[in-house]
């Protein structure tokens, strides 16, 4: 709501796309079924690809008018790499990963800020996989609670240089420029509070990134 017009007739069916395929795993306890959802919401992505009539749902539809065919094949893996929520596995190495992170956090980050007029592709991605593992340390508590096996390496070394790596990759860029990339606003101090105290981590006492007053300093100064 903070966007201005044109750019919330983007971000609003992106985001409630993102919401409607991050929850899917979620809210059965059935893996068939998480994959059935997911599926849905990978046919509906083929059909915006292939440029022809597309399913009528409340998001499906404006998210249509957004995006171009390669849109809607970047954010099909966005969907695929999911499949990972599903089940209780770890992840296979530090490549399946960051595989995950960038083909949520930066798949979606990346399509926002290219539709809105961003060509500087590798920035934003840098910017959104220091955002997603952020996002990713906060919900730390919550997956294992889950019974999921969440960090390849959960010590405190592991942790340290886990969020040491996505401050490095985001770099010095100005989260609070544009729009697409506010959701990365307060993830630094997120990674370096992981940084500084890694038990913080599962003890779930990271702090909270985006907040409404961070946000409106960032729009007002073009800080993140």
């Amino acid at each position: 709501m903070a966007a201005p017009l044109a750019a919330r007739k983007v971000l609003f069916p992106l985001y409630a796309f993102n919401i409607e395929v991050a929850r899917a795993p979620w809210v059965t306890q059935e893996a068939m079924i998480a994959e059935m959802r997911l599926q849905w919401w990978r046919d509906a992505l083929g059909e915006i690809a292939e440029g022809g009539a597309v399913r009528r749902h409340e998001v499906t539809s404006p998210l249509a008018h957004v995006l171009t065919p390669q849109d809607a094949r970047r954010l099909d893996e966005s969907v695929a790499i999911r499949r990972w929520d599903i089940y209780r596995d770890p992840f296979e190495d530090e490549a399946h990963f960051d595989a995950y992170i960038d083909q949520t956090a930066g798949h979606l980050m990346w399509t926002a800020a290219r539709i809105l007029g961003r060509d500087d592709e590798a920035g934003v991605r840098g910017i959104a996989y220091g955002a997603g593992v952020a996002a990713f340390l906060r919900a730390i508590p919550a997956l294992e609670e889950a019974g999921r096996i969440p960090l390849l390496d959960g010590t405190t070394a592991g942790i340290r240089a886990l969020a040491q790596q996505a401050l490095d990759r985001m770099g010095r860029g100005q989260v609070g420029a544009h729009p697409a990339l506010w959701p990365a606003i307060g993830a630094r101090r997120v990674l370096r509070q992981a940084i500084k105290s890694p038990a913080s981590v599962a003890e779930g006492r990271l702090p909270q990134a985006l907040t409404p007053g961070r946000l409106i300093w960032a729009r007002l100064t073009a800080l993140g």
